[in-house]
């Protein structure tokens, strides 16, 4: 029998992805974002209607019904903006506040486990560790047993470089478990040129252009020993090492903080990445800025679909920015289908 779940924070779907692929059965979904929500719903047709869209505040009430009973998983991703270090860190911004309202769901459906996604700093940054030993107090009040750990999403064949924090609760049962499982879903990671190439060609219908940032070379770049790190182009999309793992795919994809990719590196594994070449002239006392050539452009949504690891038909919704946006806050497919088929070995 399929385990029975209730998802939180679904964005388009990602996490969720995941868990239907390992064999779990979605009864309720929540989203407040409509273009997310959208694009949940257009990928499951035969279950859109158990997607909730709006505030989950709302729907408390509803969790009572007698189809909402018997939950095995409440699993989901809080807005992370608060503990991110991309953001402003800020532990009073209303999205923070949105880990309490996911206890709140645990504590109203009493599911036997729950899965809690967020940013690696919050399971990592010392500022944050009053956070985390008040999340497993208040999981403990409702009879949880909880641990957490920063996975590496690579791991798991995730082509990203890409951290999260995973809160395992588990009522009368060892969350210790949960790791030793996830040991046995390890898998290598496609390079980025792998993943590219299988989307399709860029600039055709199969993967059409949908970034029209142009990339410009920053005045005061912020150097790092590695090109494809520090910031060498204006904004803060990042070069891609086409034979290593893309950086972290933001949610603020869609402009100048889309990553940026050397074409003709990408179609020739012969020729260097421009970005090596200018990077070793400014590590050398070279003069930054120049005209930058016509082959570089930015990511497609195809592309960061594909690293972000949704299947190749999935859909998203809205304007492409909304897209980029849904794509950039998404968990992994794959690395989420781990978590869920770890869960269920250990537990259900």
């Amino acid at each position: 029998m399929e385990p029975r779940a209730i998802s939180l924070f679904s964005g388009a779907g990602g996490l969720d992805t995941g868990f239907e692929q390992a064999g779990y059965q979605i009864i309720f979904a929540n989203e407040i974002d409509h273009d997310a929500a959208q694009a949940w719903r257009d990928n499951r047709p035969d279950n859109a209607s158990a997607m909730r869209e709006g505030d989950i505040k709302d729907y408390m009430p509803c969790l009572n019904t007698h189809n909402l009973q018997n939950i095995d998983i409440v699993f989901g991703g809080p807005p992370c903006q608060g503990f991110s270090v991309a953001g402003k860190m800020n532990p009073d911004d209303p999205r923070s506040r949105m880990v309490w309202r996911f206890l709140d769901v645990v504590a109203a459906v009493s599911p036997r486990v729950f899965v809690m996604e967020n940013v690696a700093a919050l399971g990592r940054l010392g500022k944050w560790d009053n956070v985390r030993k008040r999340i497993i107090s208040r999981a403990k009040e409702l009879g949880y047993h909880t641990e957490y750990k920063v996975w590496r999403t690579a791991d798991f064949g995730v082509p990203q470089k890409r951290e999260r924090v995973i809160f395992v609760g588990v009522k009368d049962g060892n969350p210790s478990l949960f790791e030793k499982e996830m040991v046995h879903h390890h898998a290598s990671a496609p390079t980025a040129r792998q993943v590219l190439l299988s989307v399709g060609k860029y600039g055709t219908a199969d993967n059409p252009q949908t970034c029209t940032s142009r990339v410009s070379l920053a005045h005061h770049p912020v150097m790092r020993n590695s090109p494809y790190a520090g910031m060498l182009v204006n904004g803060a999309g990042r070069p891609v090492n086409l034979d290593g793992l893309p950086p972290t795919l933001p949610a603020t994809m869609g402009g100048n903080k889309t990553p940026v990719i050397d074409q003709a590196a990408l179609d020739n594994p012969g020729i260097q990445n421009w970005f090596v070449g200018y990077h070793s002239r400014l590590m050398n006392g070279g003069t930054p800025g120049g005209s930058v050539p016509s082959t570089l452009r930015r990511l497609t949504l195809k592309e960061a679909a594909a690293i972000q690891t949704f299947p190749p038909e999935y859909k998203f919704s809205g304007a492409k920015s909304k897209q980029y946006r849904q794509i950039g806050n998404a968990v992994p497919c794959l690395f989420a289908r781990a978590v869920a088929e770890s869960v269920k070995d250990a537990y259900l």
